[in-house]
């Protein structure tokens, strides 16, 4: 008796055939083929059909094809999996006989015209390409190339897949009886597979998202630009007055199917709103496949101030990653975005995010330019950035732009002396930081240095801050009007918290420096007292 299964599974054949040869001294034919697919033995018999060799070519390949049309058993197609698992077992010669009459066959049924749509509420009529389509897909994947050894068949199989997909996307890429999804197809097909999905990009379509993932997936370079430059057209569409004079009535008639009564300011927000999530998902779309088309169009978007805030907001996010890095009027037009007084604050942001994946070189000087502006939070976002791309020798440089500043937030010298702790290279971020709290440079300078410490000082530093809760330097204050910029302090007092302002560098060393050294100590001293306890005994 043997443990392999292949084995196990010619012997089984070779009986079974030997049965159906000499059962009823019948000759099995199409007729018997036929039946057995409705019968509980049925993908067995069938199988040892396909195999078997003393059967003309003609009868095994009907029985391969009866497997692949055998209706699923417990939702699995049982018949699929017995003609790869006989298939496989074959000798190449014997196989390549089956699956040469099989492909021909396989490409007609495939390459049939959908279902048409139905008219009012008749159900739609069944896709019968189903089956033969998972029968194609399981041939050509199952290990490697060993099924359809032939190039020519392998092609014939995956044009007519190709063409499968294009033809209905929509409905196929929802049909839950299929084994083997769109997704998974084109992962296989790769660049071939998706070149002419962007023809199904248009206004009114539907699963654009789908299918703007997948030729971001597996597209090649042509075929993403094309799909970018037809996703503008359908975000100009939906973003236009005709999208939504087209769609008002369907929406009254949705609102009076549901007992609303939606009318005037409120309908219109109501509109607005619906364009508005139509939009964000098209701009959703265009960020999985950029390209210089939607990086254009995003942009302009961003920079019309007569669209509301999310819009702007929404276009720049959607440029994520697609930065074009050697595009001077790109850095400068989202630099403008940055400057610009106007911008909000939430537009303001996505701009210099996209701003930090240019190069450092390119936009290194206008964003030390951002440090001037009166609205701290641009120059708080501007150096953050300025700080992420930089490396321990630059820190001299931004210390010295820091120097020029004279309005400051507190949340400036804590957040930036956090950043510099992360800042690479040699020597190290904190011996090139130490000389900056000398008393001979500028507040905000000595700030962010002391800021350093706040994030990063140990126990073994705190004689060397203490003696700045000395120094009666003012800090620099903010500016007149400025939002969140109180220079202020939380600390514990009498087991209560209490805020205290802070006018002085000593005053920032005292409430705010300081303590937090002294806690990050004593969770050091406490840690450290755990790892010296001795392990408890057996």
């Amino acid at each position: 008796m043997t443990d392999h299964a292949p084995i196990r599974r010619n012997l089984q054949r070779l009986t079974l055939a030997a049965c159906l040869v000499a059962s009823a001294g019948c000759r099995t034919d199409t007729d018997d083929v036929h039946r057995w697919a409705n019968t509980q033995q049925g993908p067995r018999k069938l199988m040892a059909v396909m195999t078997h060799e003393k059967y003309v070519p003609e009868l095994r390949i009907e029985a391969a094809m009866t497997l692949v049309r055998m209706k699923p058993r417990a939702g699995r197609r049982v018949g699929i999996d017995e003609l790869i698992s006989g298939l496989a077992d074959l000798p190449a010669a014997r196989r390549a006989v089956i699956v040469s009459g099989m492909v021909p066959l396989l490409v007609q049924e495939i390459q049939k015209p959908p279902p048409p749509e139905p008219t009012g509420n008749a159900p739609r009529e069944p896709d019968t390409s189903f089956p033969y389509k998972d029968a194609a897909f399981a041939l050509l994947t199952h290990e490697g190339e060993v099924l359809v050894a032939d190039k020519q068949q392998r092609q014939m199989l995956e044009a007519a897949l190709s063409e499968w997909v294009l033809a209905d996307f929509s409905a196929r890429m929802d049909d839950s009886s299929q084994a083997y999804g769109v997704g998974q197809l084109l992962a296989h097909l790769g660049a071939d597979g998706v070149r002419r999905l962007p023809q199904l990009i248009a206004p009114e379509a539907k699963k654009i998202g789908n299918i703007a993932g997948f030729i971001a997936d597996f597209g090649d370079a042509q075929t993403k630009l094309e799909a970018s430059q037809r996703l503008v057209k359908v975000a100009q569409e939906v973003d236009s007055e005709a999208w939504l004079k087209r769609k008002a009535p369907a929406l009254k008639e949705a609102n009076e199917a549901s007992g609303q009564k939606v009318e005037g300011a409120r309908f219109d927000a109501q509109l607005a709103l619906y364009q508005e999530e139509e939009l964000l998902r098209v701009l959703s779309s265009l960020k999985q496949v950029g390209q210089a088309p939607a990086v254009e169009y995003l942009l302009s978007m961003a920079r019309d101030k007569s669209r509301n805030e999310k819009r702007r907001e929404a276009a720049l996010a959607a440029m994520e990653g697609h930065v074009d890095r050697k595009n001077p009027a790109l850095a400068e037009g989202l630099l403008e975005l940055a400057r610009a007084e106007d911008t909000p604050d939430s537009v303001r942001d996505q701009a210099l995010r996209r701003v930090g994946e240019l190069p450092r070189k390119q936009v290194i000087d206008s964003l030390y330019g951002l440090f001037a502006n009166r609205n701290w939070k641009i120059r708080w976002v501007a150096a953050e950035l300025v700080l992420r791309t930089s490396e321990s020798q630059h820190l001299p440089e931004f210390m010295t732009k820091l120097g020029a500043v004279r309005n400051m937030a507190i949340t400036e010298p804590i957040r930036y002396g956090k950043l510099i702790a992360g800042v690479p290279g040699t020597p190290p971020a904190r011996e090139v930081i130490k000389p900056y709290t000398a008393s001979q440079y500028p507040a905000a300078v000595r700030l962010t240095a002391l800021g350093y410490y706040l994030d990063q000082g140990t126990r073994t530093e705190l004689p060397l801050v203490e003696p700045f809760q000395a120094d009666a330097t003012r800090v620099p204050e903010c500016a007149k009007d400025a939002a969140d910029c109180e220079w202020q302090c939380e600390i514990a007092a009498a087991g209560e918290q209490v805020v205290k302002p802070v006018k002085t560098i000593g005053e920032f060393v005292q409430y705010c420096v300081k303590p937090a050294m002294q806690a990050r100590a004593s969770a050091e001293s406490v840690q450290q007292q755990a790892q010296n306890q001795p392990a408890p005994s057996p």
